[in-house]
């Protein structure tokens, strides 16, 4: 063993990045077009490890679903995960190390569809110019507009819309369309009393 203490001898001037050298295909799985699922249904120490894996390029998506060690149905759809959602969400446990927790990270499958409904329906009752430009920020991004916050890769709801939530985005832009059609109407009764007088 040696007896030499303090830093090491070379310190390394910048991080390593893995595939610095490759050109990325932005249509493969991690890239621009399609990004890596979110890490759900497991403890904080899976989920940084899932991190670091995928932090370093060693994260290797799954290509078809594979096996619940529970159920024995092809319903793991998450790379590095043992148990199928519904498996680790009964029985309370991590779906990659299958120890009982208290705390799973992530958000449960039903909320995001529920969440992604809410979405759509608030798209069909924006007007024509906010849903144009809400879609381009969700495919960007990012919104050009300095009303819009930040959207993120994972597109939450609340990052899109100035509300706090989709029920109050829906419901002050039918306000608007109301008073927008009392306002027409008021003008044309307006107009057939400058007729009579």
């Amino acid at each position: 063993m040696s007896r030499r203490q303090g830093p090491p001898k070379h310190q390394n001037k910048y991080a390593w990045k893995p595939n610095a050298g490759r050109k990325i295909n932005e249509t493969e799985p991690g890239g621009r077009y399609r990004p890596l699922s979110e890490i759900t249904g497991v403890c904080p120490r899976c989920r940084e490890q899932i991190e670091w894996k995928r932090k370093y390029g060693k994260y290797k998506p799954l290509t078809e679903p594979a096996k619940c060690q529970r159920c024995s149905k092809r319903a793991v759809r998450q790379a590095y995960h043992n148990l199928c959602p519904g498996c680790a969400k009964e029985n309370k446990i991590c779906a990659k190390c299958s120890c009982r927790v208290d705390q799973i990270v992530g958000r449960d499958l039903s909320k995001v569809e529920a969440e992604q409904k809410m979405l759509d329906e608030a798209i069909k009752n924006a007007r024509e110019r906010d849903r144009r430009s809400l879609l381009r920020a969700m495919n960007k991004g990012k919104p050009k507009g300095p009303a819009k916050t930040q959207a993120c890769a994972e597109g939450k709801v609340g990052d899109l819309f100035p509300g706090t939530s989709l029920e109050e985005y829906a419901g002050v832009d039918e306000e608007e369309e109301q008073e927008q059609e009392d306002d027409d109407d008021d003008d044309e009764e307006d107009d057939e009393d400058i007729k009579i007088l």
